[in-house]
């Protein structure tokens, strides 16, 4: 049940697809780099193991792919792909005893449980709630606005209950390792653990603000969809909008990876520091300030996803920019 719990939390804080970013995992960080990724995992000895793989996005691909929202939902369902068989293999080094109990329709029924739980929790929850409690069923904008305020609170809270367990904490400093890291890379200075050090643990485009968009920008677009239902069809009811709503969410997710690389590129304005503000301090809550030896397991990544190829990037600077 732990590990269960932390593949859901990690998939919550992961990161979209980027130059160089990636995700804390089971007692470790995984970065992702151009045509790369690698995982790094301190194990029960504390010692670092690590892997690494070859992996270019379909859109790098096929540029016909590379389209506004199209891209972003693809970059997502890599990501999740990706962020599923990492955690998988820091989870099989973070819990050893797990792994020789376990087999594999355990783990795929295991799954499909975390994910209806995630899904009655942010979706059919506030949505049911706004239905009982506020009166404003066939008003698309004023019930998606209460449903998403909803939304938020339980996330907020979701995430704050978790915090409260000293096994997450440990989590949320490598989650805040993982941020040092990809702002020292981007700074154009030697990697290293005093340089890491002086970088703060908030990222503008990491998945906890990204969550956050994608709820907010899911308010606007589910009240569209929803006028055009009663438009048609008169009125909107409880499972109607569940069953629109949640296979709309990669779509939602597509706008609100474009939103999260405009906030990323421009955030030197004083318009999007004000957009990404509310992200920026929720990982208040889903980053701490990681221990010198975490930070070394984030290097270790992002060293080994790069390689040779490392010499080629060190030195230079680089935005907070979404590929593609």
């Amino acid at each position: 049940m732990k590990k269960l719990i932390y593949k859901q939390l990690l998939f919550v804080i992961s990161k979209t697809n980027i130059l160089v970013g990636g995700q804390a995992v089971m007692d470790g960080i995984m970065m992702r780099v151009p045509g790369a990724y690698a995982t790094a995992v301190r194990n029960k000895e504390n010692k670092i193991e690590s892997y690494r793989k070859d992996f270019v996005s379909i859109v790098k691909k096929n540029k016909k792919l590379n389209l506004p929202i199209i891209r972003g939902m693809i970059h997502l369902y890599e990501s999740l792909k990706i962020g599923f068989e990492t955690l998988n293999w820091s989870a099989d080094i973070a819990f050893p005893e797990d792994q020789k109990q376990s087999n594999k329709i355990a783990d795929i029924f295991m799954n499909i449980v975390s994910a209806s739980f995630a899904i009655l929790l942010f979706f059919i929850l506030p949505l049911g709630l706004t239905t009982i409690f506020a009166d404003v069923e066939q008003k698309p904008f004023y019930f998606n606005l209460i449903s998403g305020a909803v939304r938020i609170s339980i996330f907020i809270i979701y995430l704050l209950a978790l915090s409260l367990s000293k096994e997450v904490k440990k989590l949320f400093q490598y989650h805040g390792a993982e941020h040092r890291v990809v702002y020292n890379f981007e700074s154009g200075k030697k990697l290293g653990i005093t340089q890491a050090k002086t970088f703060p643990n908030e990222h503008p485009r990491c998945g906890t603000s990204f969550m956050f968009i994608i709820m907010i920008i899911g308010i606007i677009t589910f009240s569209i969809f929803d006028t055009g239902i009663i438009y048609f069809f008169g009125e909107i009811k409880l499972y109607t909008r569940i069953l629109i709503h949640i296979p709309l969410t990669p779509f939602v997710a597509g706008i609100g990876y474009e939103f999260l690389k405009m906030t990323a590129k421009y955030r030197h304005l004083l318009v999007f520091k004000l957009l990404s503000a509310p992200g920026i301090m929720l990982q208040k809550i889903t980053t701490k300030d990681p221990s010198d030896q975490q930070l070394e397991v984030g290097l270790a990544a992002i060293e080994l996803g790069f390689g040779k190829k490392l010499k080629k990037y060190q030195g230079k600077t680089f935005k907070a920019e979404a590929i593609g």
